[in-house]
């Protein structure tokens, strides 16, 4: 079998940091050795990528189920004829949100890597390129350890976005009043606890895959994993110092509120105190009943509202003399 839709690329490493095209894809099967191994890349939504995976016999049919499944978790498998390795990246697509992430799916072996993906994942791209400019793996170890150093790198730049999205919110709380934007601060932390969720499993899965004693993996390229865990490590505190970060400018937001609220209650419950006897005498003297006094007098009106303005006066200073206005 040739080419067909859902194949991206096929192509032989030469061992010297570059590529080699392949036209017929039996024949670099076939062809394939330690020293030139072949890696093709499928988009597996294709159907044709599944049958073509199908034909090669490589696979169990419990080994092709967990290739194809929908829902992946960043592990390492032991597979019959290699090794699975299932690694995830952030969502870099126009239009979608980078915490969304993308499961890359690898067989590996000596002479041959297949990897697989349902959307398109900047970081394999990446690899690509070093390739192109003659900079890329010599081998499959080599390979596999330079895609999964190129996701990390990948989320290098959301990751620290997130925490400089966090500065510039808690800086407009600082300074600015009320109302702020708490939707964008929800989705920011909504983002890290999906973030940390995902990476944290990959970082155990590199360093499965770090410890394990594999045909496929050099040694000397061991070391290259073990910095990719631990920039991964540092990624998982971040998002930590991110999500603990959003939580404090929340309880920010909410005490400023709740502040703002208890002075507005605090300034009507003033209100309502100096006019509360100020209501009851004129609704005392509002009804319409005989033995009224002053409704012979043309100065009773005058005189009461006098007597409503000192009443007035007089609950101010005693409200100011208490320290309550």
């Amino acid at each position: 079998m040739g080419t067909f839709s859902g194949l991206v690329h096929a192509i032989h490493l030469d061992g010297q940091g570059g590529y080699i095209a392949v036209e017929d894809l039996t024949a670099a099967i076939a062809n394939a050795t330690p020293q030139q191994p072949l890696w093709v890349h499928l988009d597996f939504s294709d159907q044709s990528s599944i049958h073509w995976l199908a034909s090669l016999q490589l696979f169990t049919d419990w080994e092709l189920e967990a290739l194809l499944a929908d829902e992946t978790r960043p592990r390492l498998t032991k597979a019959q004829q290699g090794d699975f390795l299932f690694l995830r990246g952030v969502n870099l697509n126009p239009e979608q949100d980078p915490e969304d992430m993308v499961a890359l799916r690898l067989f590996a072996s000596e002479r041959l890597m297949i990897s697989c993906r349902r959307r398109s994942i900047k970081s394999v791209q990446d690899v690509f390129a070093l390739l192109k400019q003659n900079q890329g793996p010599r081998s499959v170890s080599e390979l596999v350890c330079e895609i999964a150093h190129c996701l990390t790198l990948r989320m290098q730049d959301i990751i620290y976005s997130l925490d400089d999205q966090l500065d510039v919110i808690e800086n407009i709380v600082e300074t600015c009043p009320p109302p702020y934007d708490t939707a964008a601060l929800a989705l920011i932390r909504r983002q890290a606890i999906a973030l940390k969720r995902h990476i944290r499993p990959q970082r155990d899965a590199v360093n499965q895959l770090g410890l394990a004693k594999l045909t496929w993996l050099q040694e000397s390229d061991k070391p290259k994993l073990v910095e990719v865990s631990n920039d991964l490590t540092r990624y998982i505190e971040e998002l930590e110092t991110s999500i603990e970060h959003a939580t404090v400018i929340h309880q920010s937001i909410a005490s400023q509120m709740s502040e703002q609220l208890n002075q507005r209650m605090y300034v009507m419950s003033v209100v309502a105190a100096l006019f509360l006897p100020l209501g009851f005498l004129t609704g005392l003297l509002g009804v319409n009943i005989g033995g009224i006094p002053g409704t012979e007098s043309p100065f009773a009106f005058g005189l009461f509202v006098l007597m409503l303005f000192v009443l007035t006066f007089a609950i101010g200073i005693y409200f100011r003399a208490k320290k309550w206005l």
